[in-house]
């Protein structure tokens, strides 16, 4: 069972999404949050696997929220909620540790598929929308000397899944522009969260970007053939 905890100023917004997820088999809404620093203590308290949280909350935001969160070492994972595909926003929560979005006029089979799989840790949510985002607010590669060395220490495979993750490919399909199984893929990318010490696959892409790794709007290396 994947566990819920909805944060929204909106009572009525609440009430809505708990219906479709209650509805949804396997998941389940365990709490409910009206401002950030509610959303915070519920978490630490309930341990959800997924925190429906909305990024414009009065107070302390949803942002703040996932930031405070992170840094306490909470292991829920952050879906944020926004209501324009290109708020500014949006990038900052990836920033701050968020591990995906969704506009909140998404129809609820799409609100369903998007926590299943943050809840995996599969793909990237709505990736046409993520790539926007981060070629718009990422102009230049980060020069921080720890994030550096780290990126130096993946093998030219695994730059190559790093390449294809900011592209906002799934398992499957990078599996098949590399012509290896899933399973590699996925060791890959298991080996890539672990050497940079990421959380998921949203804060690679952004990662990816910021590095320098994938530039925004050109044309980047074609993955290597080797295995």
């Amino acid at each position: 069972m994947t566990t819920v905890l909805l944060a929204d100023d909106q009572a009525m917004v609440r009430g809505g999404f708990r219906m479709i997820i209650d509805a949804a088999p396997g998941l389940e809404v365990v709490g409910e949050a009206a401002d950030g620093i509610e959303a915070v203590a519920l978490t630490q308290q309930l341990g959800p696997d997924i925190v429906l949280m909305d990024i414009r909350m009065p107070g302390v935001d949803g942002i703040e929220a996932t930031r405070r969160l992170i840094h306490a070492g909470s292991r829920s994972r952050v879906l944020m909620l926004t209501t324009f595909d290109l708020d500014e926003h949006v990038y900052d929560s990836f920033r701050a540790g968020a591990s995906g979005f969704l506009l909140k006029n998404a129809p609820p089979e799409q609100l369903v598929a998007a926590i299943r799989s943050v809840a995996a840790g599969d793909a990237l949510l709505a990736p046409e929308i993520t790539r926007r985002l981060i070629e718009e607010y990422v102009s230049w590669p980060r020069t921080d000397a720890a994030v550096q060395s780290r990126l130096r220490e993946l093998s030219e495979r695994e730059l190559d899944v790093l390449r294809l993750i900011a592209a906002g490919l799934s398992n499957a399909e990078i599996a098949a522009t590399l012509f290896v199984s899933q399973g590699t893929v996925k060791t890959h990318v298991t080996r890539i969260l672990t050497k940079l010490a990421l959380r998921d696959r949203v804060q690679a892409a952004v990662l990816a970007y910021e590095t320098g790794l994938v530039r925004p709007g050109k044309d980047n290396p074609p993955p290597h053939q080797s295995s």
